[in-house]
């Protein structure tokens, strides 16, 4: 699991002059191009370091939202040549309390959290033209940025630990759930921030605990770090969730539950972290009858 010199991760501050790309090759001129641009790159390098200018020109106020011509959405994103992709029941699950298993929870989250920077720049990409407010994408953008910190985060633990993201194989659930809900943003709020990102909240507390009893100080932080953002990007779902509804005319917990009977595959399994998900804008009432205890 040694990585090579060339695979070991690097701060971003700290990146060779190789892998930084000039300001005018890597900021559009609006945020939806950005967005393409950064959700198309399949070099790890070039799709945090276009995240972070992306957002900083996006919130300096320098980019409009859409404009001149129609940029097209991938129907995925860039990636590198691994992790090989597997089905979900292939990936292997092990122990924290071993180096071979905490690297493996490691991967697999820096998977999740490369898979949610894409989806937050799809989200912007994808949906750039149909009439949301300004805030909307100040909200995602936000979300993007914090899914490349975690991301870099992880890759930075993965490193100390003698290995790289790619190392071991992976699955392609969480883009599945893009694909399914491309067509409509409403599903896409449902099924990405409200199903997926809060199952983070439910399964993250007890990771923490785990850690905090192996006494993995360096991991705990990064965790701590997730767990905070995370709730903050739910809250992101829900609060746009209930403004198109609210648009549309219909009721935001009949609409979710038929989102993702519709669109999400299985049921909700508990346990549910109900404090965090309410704080986040998600109560009970919404995932309740979804959940496989009421079936």
């Amino acid at each position: 699991m040694q990585a090579t010199k060339a695979d070991a991760w690097v701060k971003p501050e700290e990146w060779p002059e190789r892998w930084r790309l000039p300001d005018e090759d890597f900021i559009p001129t609006t945020l939806q191009a950005g967005a393409v641009s950064a959700l198309s790159a399949a070099n790890l390098y070039e799709k945090i370091s276009s995240t972070r200018a992306v957002a900083k020109s996006w919130f300096s106020g320098e980019m409009a939202i859409g404009g001149g011509p129609l940029k097209v959405v991938p129907d995925r994103p860039g990636r590198p040549p691994k992790p090989v992709l597997v089905p979900p029941g292939h990936v292997k699950r092990r122990s924290l309390r071993s180096d071979a298993g905490l690297f493996a929870m490691l991967h697999a989250i820096a998977h999740i959290e490369l898979n949610a920077v894409d989806l937050a720049w799809d989200i912007v990409a994808r949906f750039a033209n149909r009439g949301m407010p300004r805030s909307f994408f100040d909200g995602w953008v936000r979300v993007a940025l914090e899914e490349a910190k975690h991301f870099s985060l992880l890759q930075e633990r993965l490193a100390e630990l003698g290995g790289a993201y790619g190392d071991l194989d992976a699955h392609d659930g969480l883009w599945e759930a893009a694909q399914s809900t491309d067509h409509s943003l409403t599903a896409r709020l449902a099924v990405v921030p409200l199903i997926l990102e809060a199952r983070g909240l439910d399964v993250t507390p007890a990771l923490i605990t785990q850690l905090e009893e192996i006494g993995d100080q360096r991991t705990l932080r990064i965790f701590k770090i997730i767990y905070r953002d995370e709730q903050g990007h739910v809250a992101v779902g829900a609060k746009w969730f209930r403004f198109l509804c609210a648009r549309e005319g219909v009721d935001p917990v009949a609409t979710f539950q038929k989102l993702v009977r519709t669109h999400f595959r299985g049921a909700l399994k508990p346990p549910f972290n109900h404090a965090a998900r309410a704080r986040a804008g998600l109560t009970p009432q919404f995932y309740r009858a979804l959940s496989s205890l009421s079936r």
